[in-house]
């Protein structure tokens, strides 16, 4: 039997565009989830989410088999770079606009209807982005991919069109360099995640597996 998603791929390649926005139903919250982490905007996040998929629609007969989604979000994540080439400058972070996608990672819990909970969430989520943007580009990716959107490695580094080795020495160097980033600034976080970042933490030990270390604040 056909999977669902690969026949509405195959119909999308033959110009369905119902069968195409199902597919932008489907992914929109990880795509405006890459692109908002990588760029730091709300506004431009949804910018590159929209000519992501308008690519994506426009060169989907050249997709062949494989990962849907690892395809969607290389256009994406290089239609960001892109923009970071072009900009030069680091942008400004924003909360507006933060998919949910996004926050359902951040480590404490669920908001629900609990103010003092959702505003705790939003304050994590603010210093979350700006530790990404501490990164070169190439690291946040990784970061975002493996460790908000819980990639494998395997297809995280499909995604963007790297080495499984390139992919683990980004990921390294940018675990190291967020935890440095969170530990430095760990009196301002919000007690109940202030302990992930706890300084007994070896500064300079190996990781002991491909999974130690992770960034899942």
């Amino acid at each position: 039997m056909i999977d669902p998603e690969e026949e509405l791929v195959q119909r999308a390649r033959q110009g369905d565009l119902e069968a195409f926005n199902r597919l932008v139903l489907a992914y929109q919250e990880q795509v405006y989830g890459l692109a908002y982490r990588l760029l730091g905007d709300a506004d431009a996040a949804a910018d590159a989410a929209q000519e992501a998929f308008l690519s994506a629609f426009q060169h989907i007969r050249s997709f062949r088999k494989g990962s849907f989604r690892a395809w969607l979000l290389r256009i994406t994540a290089n239609f960001c770079y892109d923009v970071l080439r072009k900009q030069r400058t680091r942008p400004q972070t924003s909360l507006e606009g933060l998919p949910s996608g996004v926050e359902s990672h951040l480590p404490v819990g669920e908001a629900g209807e609990d103010p003092t909970l959702q505003a705790e969430q939003e304050e994590v989520s603010r210093e979350v982005q700006q530790a990404l943007m501490s990164l070169s580009p190439e690291q946040r990716a990784v970061i975002v991919l493996c460790d908000l959107q819980e990639f494998p490695y395997d297809q995280a580094a499909r995604t963007l069109g790297i080495s499984l080795g390139t992919l683990k020495s980004r990921l390294s160097r940018g675990r190291a360099r967020l935890r440095e980033y969170f530990r430095e600034r760990r009196e301002l976080l919000p007690a109940t995640v202030r302990s992930i970042f706890a300084p007994h933490d070896s500064d300079g030990a190996e990781e002991k597996s491909d999974e130690a270390g992770s960034f899942r604040p």
